[in-house]
């Protein structure tokens, strides 16, 4: 007999033997497997009892063991019927493991590779890189997740002939990318041409919860907002949440030395246009005097109204083409008298060096009343304060909607070149306001004073501007109206309650004076216990020697 022949007898008789031995074992495993279950139950119960009770009831469980031992064959019978009872409760088999929980990188990169394959295939492809018979690890050389299964880096190869220089493909397969990843987030995409290698970062959300408040800058530096620390190279101390904190700023230079004097924001409507123009007020004011135009007209701005250092808030078309049309005069008036002083080398009048402000939110509404009556152009009063500004200390800020890009003058847009854009917008849109293409895809929904921002030249960054509310909003919160009172330039008497009255005290007889002349008593002619309560001149430490507007 060969050895496979006894090898293979040995296997039978192996198996048959086994065959028997459970069958022989088989109650002795089943009663098991119930002890075991009650085991587990009684377990579980035991850790389910609150430990203020787990006393009566152990008292208890012992008092029916006892009365059990006492009663005639009671062991016996207590035994038989924990054994049927086991048997009843382990008939059932052990139930199966669950089947593992399928990998997510699997099942969404395998979506994505899919989605990516009908803009990055090619029928005349010999060896494709993304075909139906290839897999998502052909083309992904790397992934990575976060704790909830969302996609947070991905790198991956694209084929040569794909037209990576059109923004028209690039923004294709920015959408796929971005539907498969999850619109709640942004992505930015960094697009490796001659590598032909496509790297995907999601960006974590900016801080929205900073508030208005007096930032760490330099003289003519503004605050446009925050940013995250790949978009800036500079970090300043902020108030955030009650605590402080280091953030990286978007700074904007201006002032006679800067390269982009002026600024356009363009954004969706109630996205914070309106609140940018309040940001940059507030920090201007300390060193610079404002002229603002509210073109929408709904009040947002009242604030300012007759605050120190503001020359006038206008809303009606009448008031706005009469401040611009002095706004152009100053200009011209400024860069005479600063020839003037260069030429006899003196120092300029301080009524020149002091910056001039110019705010104008919602123009273009103003223009088109102005187009129906026949009357010039509010935009085109702005052209010498745009074209001189930068040599007469002028700055000209323009908030607007981004629908209404189409309607401002080419001379506007040819002159501001540092841009905003907030609210959600297309790539189109975003190109077209910004001047330059995004490499940074929106999120589907994006809070108040979200955007992006272009400061000349340079890329675009994204901006999350300082909550800066209307005080007169009763709907706003009160903390972040009391911060914005805080930076007005004197006292908001709504807020601050009034100095109790004295008690009423008779003044003494004064005699009658012709207007204009001073009483010849001083301090001490005063009589009285109580004086007489004067009337405090609210404004600046140092009052500017500045022109005032004359209509």
């Amino acid at each position: 007999m060969s050895l496979n022949r006894h090898l293979s007898k040995g296997r039978t008789l192996a198996r048959t033997a086994g065959d028997h031995a459970a069958d022989m074992f088989a109650p002795i495993t089943l009663i098991g497997r119930g002890l075991r279950r009650h085991a587990e139950w009684a377990k579980g119960r035991w850790q389910a009892t609150p430990k203020d009770r787990r006393g009566p009831t152990l008292f208890l469980c012992a008092a029916m063991v006892l009365g059990i031992f006492l009663l005639p064959h009671g062991p016996l019978f207590t035994l038989v019927g924990l054994m049927a009872s086991a048997a009843w409760v382990g008939r059932a088999p052990k139930a199966p493991p669950a089947p593992p929980e399928p990998d997510v990188a699997e099942v969404k990169l395998t979506a994505l590779y899919a989605a990516l394959t009908p803009y990055l295939a090619s029928p005349d492809d010999l060896s494709p890189l993304y075909g139906n018979e290839n897999g998502f690890r052909t083309a992904f050389g790397s992934w990575e997740f976060d704790g909830d299964g969302r996609l947070t880096e991905l790198e991956l190869a694209y084929p040569a002939y794909f037209t990576d220089t059109e923004p028209a493909a690039r923004a294709r397969i920015e959408q796929v990318v971005q539907g498969k990843a999850g619109r709640a987030r942004e992505y930015r995409f960094d697009w490796d041409e001659e590598s032909n290698r496509l790297r995907v970062s999601a960006l974590a959300p900016l801080a929205t919860d900073i508030a208005a408040q007096r930032f760490v800058t330099a003289p003519g530096e503004i605050v446009l907002g925050f940013t995250d620390e790949a978009g800036s190279r500079r970090m300043i101390p902020v108030t955030q949440a009650g605590v402080s904190a280091q953030q990286p700023p978007v700074i904007w230079r201006t002032g006679p030395r800067s390269s982009e004097p002026h600024l356009l924001a363009l954004g969706a409507t109630g996205h914070g246009t309106s609140t940018l123009i309040r940001s940059i007020a507030l920090q201007a004011l300390p060193f610079a005097d404002l002229v603002l135009i509210d073109g929408a007209g709904t009040g947002e701005h009242a604030c300012l109204v007759n605050r120190p250092g503001v020359h006038t808030v206008e809303t009606s078309l009448h008031g706005t083409l009469a401040a611009l049309e002095w706004a152009a005069q100053e200009t011209a008036r400024r860069l005479t008298a600063l020839n003037a002083a260069r030429h006899a080398g003196t120092t300029p009048p301080e009524d020149v060096t002091r910056p001039l402000w110019l705010l104008l939110d919602h123009p273009t509404e103003l223009s088109e009343l102005a187009h129906a009556e026949g009357r010039p152009d509010p935009q085109d009063l702005l052209e010498t304060p745009l074209r001189h500004g930068r040599a007469a200390r002028v700055t000209v800020v323009i908030a607007d909607d981004i629908e209404a890009r189409d309607r401002i003058t080419p001379t506007l847009r040819a002159t501001t070149r540092a841009r905003v854009v907030l609210g959600p917008t297309t790539p189109e849109e975003g190109h077209a306001a910004l001047g330059a293409p995004l490499d940074i895809v929106p999120a589907a929904h994006a809070p108040a004073g979200r955007g992006y921002a272009r400061i000349g030249t340079a890329a675009p960054v994204r901006l999350q501007v300082p909550a800066t509310v209307d005080p007169l909003d009763d709907e706003a919160p009160a903390q972040l109206r009391d911060a914005v009172i805080a930076l007005l330039p004197h006292r908001d008497t709504r807020t601050e309650a009034a100095a109790p009255a004295a008690a009423p005290v008779a003044p003494p007889a004064e005699p009658v004076r012709r207007a204009g002349e001073q009483p010849a008593g001083g301090l001490d002619d005063l009589t009285g216990d109580v004086l007489a309560e004067r009337p405090v001149e609210l404004g600046k430490e140092h009052t500017p020697v500045r022109p005032r507007p004359v209509w």
